[in-house]
């Protein structure tokens, strides 16, 4: 008598580094190469711009039920960015983790560190520039900031590049196929070595509560 395959749950993996790193080209790269990896759809009160999709690009909330929901305990993070709120919906996790994808939370590291609180099971890798000097180049390059914004955006570099021991892995992102290379072999590392604990990890079955 054949037996009924094991499913096997996919994992969250929260991804961070300071602007202009290039996370979301490397991890564009990474759902490129990766098989049954996907993005996590945040939840927000923003209206949604003409060619943004609900359920594809956000799942858009009015603020009424984003505080209802937030007081249900449904976020496993959530943050008031320019007077809109942003969250990341349990369920929407859930049910990708449950369907066997490894999910991709492209979050800052307040957000990140929430996560850590909530969901210490998750893999945690922090995308570093190689240099201060590369990344100034990098936000010089894309000509869209004054001179005093990217001040700011090194400084708050700085901060965020400080709390990178935080995270399980850090790589260092000389070039986007490199990178996402070794994103991949990480992933895989850790959800092999998850697999051998004696004990069973989160990272093998849903998210709960």
């Amino acid at each position: 008598m054949n037996k009924a395959p094991v499913m096997e749950y996919g994992s969250l993996i929260v991804v961070s580094g300071p602007s202009g790193v290039g996370k979301g080209t490397v991890c564009k790269q990474l759902c490129a190469i990766a098989p049954k990896m996907a993005f996590s759809v945040s939840a927000t009160t923003r209206q949604a711009r003409p060619q943004e999709q609900n359920g594809l690009h956000y799942h858009f909330l009015s603020r009424e039920e984003f505080f209802a929901r937030r007081e249900a305990g449904e976020f496993l993070e959530w943050a008031e960015v320019f007077g809109n709120y942003y969250g990341t919906l349990r369920s929407q996790i859930q049910l990708q983790v449950a369907a066997g994808y490894d999910v991709i939370l492209e979050i800052d590291t307040q957000g990140a560190m929430h996560i850590r609180e909530a969901c210490p099971e998750a893999i945690f890798v922090f995308i570093l520039p190689p240099s201060v000097a590369e990344l100034r180049r990098r936000i010089t390059a894309r000509a869209t900031e004054d001179e005093e914004t990217i001040r700011l955006r090194l400084s708050q570099a700085e901060h965020e590049m400080s709390l990178a021991k935080e995270y399980d892995h850090c790589i260092v992102n000389n070039t986007v196929d490199q990178a996402a290379a070794e994103m991949l072999a990480v992933i895989k590392q850790e959800k092999l070595r998850r697999a051998e604990m004696e004990e069973p990890c989160l990272t093998n079955r849903p998210l709960t509560k």
